[in-house]
This record gives structure tokens, sequence and C-alpha cells, in this order.
């Protein structure tokens, strides 16, 4: 029997995954603590080699969120800080190629068209890229680290800890923005969170509800049809 696969606005799984987005404005309203552990206890489910659960999150709000973003922000505005704040792994490739930047450079400036900042603009540039560190105004940031000792198998399972997270939000009315951004300054946000030196900084994650009058949130990202990633293998190739 074959079975019928409904649009997935009709499945609530579907709709959640389908409906994730990264906001990059968020309103003022404040998210319980209760909320916060649910969506991290369901997350937690994400599957993990041999179940080592290799994820650790540290949640800043209030003053604390404040002061970190206050940290970062005054580094930031340092003509230098890029060769003072470095990543300590490497998120992106050091040489691109097409598709991938493509794709890249898309998101980038559909976001900067939406908001009005040219190409040439670079304190615009720059102050939009600041309000990574403000969270989007969310009124929660998460913090991941990893154990340093653990391998490339424990990172794909990070992957699948924090999609349950971003998944998990949706599905109570939330929404995220997770964020590379924030690891080159891991140094200022070890300092803030109390992290110890056997931990390293995975990414930062906004969370909190949209505020869906921001032009920032009308972006709307291309994904590649199934047809173009996929290849179905029914008789043998050798």
């Amino acid at each position: 029997m074959s079975e019928t696969f409904a649009s997935p606005d009709a499945h609530p799984v579907d709709r959640a995954i389908a409906s994730r987005r990264s906001v990059r404005a968020f309103t003022d309203r404040p998210v319980s603590r209760e909320a916060i552990e649910h969506v991290l206890q369901i997350a937690s489910r994400a599957p993990s080699g041999t179940n080592t659960q290799p994820w650790k999150v540290y949640v800043l709000t209030g003053a604390a969120r404040e002061a970190l973003s206050r940290d970062i922000l005054d580094a930031f505005d340092q003509p230098d800080w890029a060769q003072t704040h470095r990543d300590e792994y490497d998120y992106y490739p050091t040489e691109w190629k097409s598709p991938f930047i493509d794709r890249r450079r898309k998101v980038g400036w559909d976001l900067y068209g939406l908001l009005g900042i040219g190409k040439q603009d670079k304190p615009g540039m720059h102050a939009q890229h600041a309000r990574n560190y403000r969270f989007f105004d969310a009124p929660v940031g998460l913090m991941f680290t990893i154990d340093r000792i653990l391998g490339r198998g424990s990172w794909m399972d990070y992957g699948m800890f924090l999609q349950n997270i971003m998944v998990a939000a949706r599905g109570h009315g939330l929404d995220t923005c997770p964020q590379a951004a924030f690891t080159p300054f891991h140094r200022i946000i070890a300092r803030h969170i109390a992290m110890p030196p056997e931990e390293m900084l995975v990414c930062g994650m906004a969370l909190g509800y949209a505020d869906d009058t921001h032009i920032a949130n009308r972006l709307v990202t291309e994904r590649e049809p199934v047809a173009g990633f996929t290849r179905f293998i029914e008789q043998p190739v050798v």
C-alpha cells in the first residue's frame, strides 16, 4: 500500500520544521524558564553515537545577557577585532566554490536589500552584524559548548541536538537564530559563562518570540529541490 503525504502545513512536525527560520528581530516578550527547560529536555532526545550526548548549554538572560553583549560589542567595534579575536575551528571553507558561494552571497544580499544596505555601505553592514551580539534583541541567549576530546562524530550529533532545539521551539510558538557569529569571541564568552578550559564554544543561539513587524524577518531563503541533491539508485552502478 502506498502512503499518502499531505502538505507540510497539515502535519505538526512538518509544520514546525518548515516554519523554522533564522529570526533576526525579536520582541521583548519574556520566555519562562519552564519553557526553556522543556525545549532543552525535548531536544536532548537527539541521537548521539553510543549515547555520548556531547552537548552542554549555558542560558543567559537579563543582566547576564546584557553584560555579555556589551563586552562583545566593545570588542567588535575595535578596527582590528578580526586580528585579536579568532575562531577556534573552521566553520566555513578556506576556499569557496559554486554553488556554495552563490548561495552565501544571495542570502547576504537579499537580507541587506531588505534593510536598504548597499554593497559599499560598510557602516551599515557593521551595524547589522553587530545585532548578532545583542541576540537580535531576543530575551534569551544560548551558548553551546563541547568537550575538546570529542571528535567529528560528536559534532554531527551536536548538529542534530541544535536542530531539535529549533524545531521544538517552533512547536511551542518560539523562534530562534543559530549564530556562528559568536565563535571568534570565545575568550570573552568563556569569562562570562565560567566555561572550563576543556570545553570549546560551538555556537550561540537567540531564543524568543519573533517581531513579525520587523523588515528583516521578511527574508525567505530558498532551498534546493529534492531532485537537485538526491540520487535514487535502483540498479547496481558497478
